[in-house]
């Protein structure tokens, strides 16, 4: 049998992706009990960078909160966001109007397209225990007839994402088929929405000290295995530590032998876009040129500007999950 390891490196933040992704982040922070005001009942006067805390050392971080951990409103050009929040909540505002609260396994796609300003906080609702926030946010990029679209908001709720459940695992079918089983739709203009493109997000678990059998892929695809969760694998003779991505020849069956605990992985699979990458921050076009284009025109307009009262705009603190779309819809959970 080949061996379907091309390559490992160790996971870094954020972590390094491959063609038609940007980049992923994984945050896990251990969130003490909340203030009652939705921020952390803790002293954030000593020992915090406040506005710029991404301290990997520490139990959880503030990132570019000030009260509420989380990142006040910022822009976005040229590519989308996937975000998956498996523990925890995250509120999203947006410059479309749009807004939400989302979080025990749901996922939000929003295509920022020509451009979309929003900001992602973390309001910590639980007063009376730890409010421990588990979240992936991963860029895929749009190709250069995409890089314009109108901005799209979309929510995938935990209750409506395909859970296949097999005899030594269980994956998360977030985005692309897995076996028989078809996931929601992406966002329309997402590289995502065509299936010859064969853009996969797997989130799986395989149970301790068992095998499980990642099918291999139908064509030519960048296919990468982050290992983000338990003690060491096996895949074929090679010994795997957890904190490493794994990329994958997609022509392969991958087994994998789990150890003593439960092993947790993402998958990130898709074709190539292929086409030159300029990126500046919140930015990503195809040339400089298109950058500074970019970035005059946000401080020209603003993206639409900001309807909400605060730079980091949280809901009201006993408002459940909820998803209201900028032309008014409201969806409640």
């Amino acid at each position: 049998m080949k061996n379907p390891v091309i390559q490992t490196f160790p996971l870094s933040s954020p972590w390094q992706t491959l063609d038609p992704f940007l980049f992923s982040v994984y945050h896990l922070d251990h969130f003490p009990k909340g203030n009652g005001a939705m921020g952390p009942d803790a002293s954030l006067l000593k020992g915090r960078n406040l506005g710029s805390d991404f301290d990997p050392s520490t139990d959880w971080r503030m990132y570019h909160g000030q009260t509420i951990p989380g990142f006040p409103y910022h822009p976005h050009r040229g590519f989308e966001t996937i975000t998956i929040v498996n523990r925890g909540f995250c509120d999203h505002s947006d410059s479309l109007g749009a807004a939400g609260r989302f979080g025990q396994g749901d996922v939000q796609w929003m295509t920022a397209g020509r451009g979309v300003q929003h900001s992602e906080m973390f309001p910590l609702l639980n007063d009376d225990d730890e409010n421990p926030l588990e979240l992936f946010q991963i860029w895929l990029n749009l190709p250069k007839v995409g890089k314009f679209v109108d901005p799209h908001f979309k929510m995938l709720w935990n209750e409506d994402i395909p859970v296949l459940k097999e005899e030594n695992a269980t994956v998360k079918v977030v985005a692309g088929a897995y076996k028989n089983t078809t996931p929601i739709a992406p966002a329309p203009d997402s590289w995502a929405a065509n299936p010859e493109n064969e853009v996969a997000i797997w989130n799986i678990h395989v149970d301790a000290n068992s095998e499980y059998v990642l099918p291999k892929a139908n064509s030519s695809v960048n296919r990468v295995l982050y290992f983000y969760d338990g003690d060491e694998i096996h895949i074929a003779d090679k010994k795997i530590n957890p904190n490493f991505g794994i990329v994958l020849d997609p022509s392969e069956e991958v087994h994998i032998k789990s150890g003593g605990q439960k092993a947790h992985f993402m998958l990130l699979q898709g074709k190539p876009i292929g086409e030159p990458v300029a990126k500046y921050g919140p930015f990503v076009m195809n040339t400089q040129e298109e950058i500074q284009k970019a970035m005059e025109e946000y401080r020209l307009t603003q993206f639409g500007g900001w309807p909400w009262p605060h730079p980091d705009n949280v809901h009201e603190k006993d408002r459940g999950r909820f998803a209201l779309y900028p032309d008014g819809k409201l969806i409640e959970k």
